[in-house]
């Protein structure tokens, strides 16, 4: 079936469906990853967009029966060049096309990829919608607070030993969190208890706390910044993660300002500050910490190569830090993974 992606400028790009077949409103924009759409169109951090895949052929492995990293797919569109309607992978159960009509999401081939990623990238990422016979208006997730839904509903406890475990208990504030951040976590005999993004969590009993991606703008996660704010106050040891990064930084007093087309792929190179040594690193954010804002006592910890953005930051302390990036990679690579050593260190 024929349908278009409409963009706020009136720009219109025509091609084919082979997702759920209804008009879906949203941010554009893209990613360039070769590979690992299963977990990326499952990354809560996407909640609100329409996600353009800049590499040409999307769907030839399939969808497998596991390692998502949430219930459910979360972007509000899909837009390839190419799809493969014939999938092959050892580990496959159906098709890119059936996973998306069973989680109701709409997606269209045939677009010119290149000339729509040239445009995001010239103009900056922009509103757009999939339009099939029924017409939808613009949706802007900038302004809305989408931690709400994404985040639990009520606190989950997580460890590696039938609930038993004799681990430091730690909190995981979830604004969005990637299911391999946790398995990260309990990998390293943490008590994970992942708690809702406005949950009280200061009458419980923990050791450290850290703050998971999530979608939207920072600013809109208000009482998480006020709790972080009252966690830095009283010196609890503090890790963030993507969406993490910009609420510690805000929390603290800094600023944070919206991209013009952001980070989006699994080959970032991140140079940790003062040292020679580059991360490859797996990314997804539209949002970066404004760093000639971070108050007395903060540095900035790792830059984006590419553009010198700001990609983690750490208290002279040693207490409290963040990065931009992902370590969990899923997809990507694990060159930073050894930062959740790190966190194990921080906590004592």
């Amino acid at each position: 079936m024929k349908a278009r992606l409409v963009l706020k400028d009136k720009s219109v790009y025509k091609g084919y469906s082979f997702g759920y077949e209804d008009s879906s409103a949203g941010e554009v924009v893209f990613n360039t990853g070769m590979v690992g759409y299963p977990e990326t169109l499952t990354d809560p951090s996407y909640k609100g967009q329409l996600l353009v895949l800049t590499y040409p052929l999307i769907g030839n492995y399939g969808v497998p029966e596991s390692g998502f990293e949430s219930d459910k797919i979360q972007i509000n569109g899909l837009i390839v060049s190419d799809y493969s309607k014939v999938y092959n992978h050892w580990n496959s159960v159906q098709s890119l096309s059936e996973w998306l009509v069973k989680h109701k999401v709409p997606a269209l081939c045939g677009i010119d990829t290149r000339a729509l990623t040239k445009k995001l990238r010239e103009e900056g990422v922009m509103l757009g919608k999939i339009e099939f016979e029924r017409d939808v208006p613009f949706y802007d997730p900038n302004k809305e607070a989408l931690v709400k839904e994404v985040s639990v509903k009520k606190p989950i406890l997580y460890n590696n030993n039938n609930n038993n475990s004799k681990g430091k208990k730690i909190i995981l504030i979830d604004c969005g969190v990637k299911k391999s951040i946790i398995n990260s976590l309990v990998k390293r005999g943490f008590s994970v208890k992942c708690v809702p993004w406005n949950y009280d969590f200061f009458k419980e009993d923990f050791s450290g706390i850290f703050i998971s991606n999530g979608p939207g703008n920072p600013e809109m996660c208000r009482k998480t910044i006020e709790n972080i704010r009252k966690a830095i106050d009283k010196k609890i040891p503090i890790m963030g993660i993507c969406l993490g990064n910009q609420l510690l930084a805000l929390a603290a007093g800094a600023r944070t300002y919206k991209l013009k087309y952001g980070h989006r792929s699994q080959n970032q190179p991140c140079i940790e500050k003062g040292t020679k040594r580059c991360y490859i690193t797996s990314q997804n954010h539209g949002y970066a910490i404004d760093t000639k804002t971070l108050p007395k006592g903060w540095r900035e910890w790792f830059i984006n190569a590419n553009d010198g953005t700001n990609e983690g930051i750490m208290h002279e302390s040693g207490m409290f830090c963040s990065v931009q990036f992902h370590p969990e990679a899923a997809p990507g690579p694990t060159d930073t993974e050894f930062l959740f050593d790190k966190f194990k260190e921080m906590v004592k």
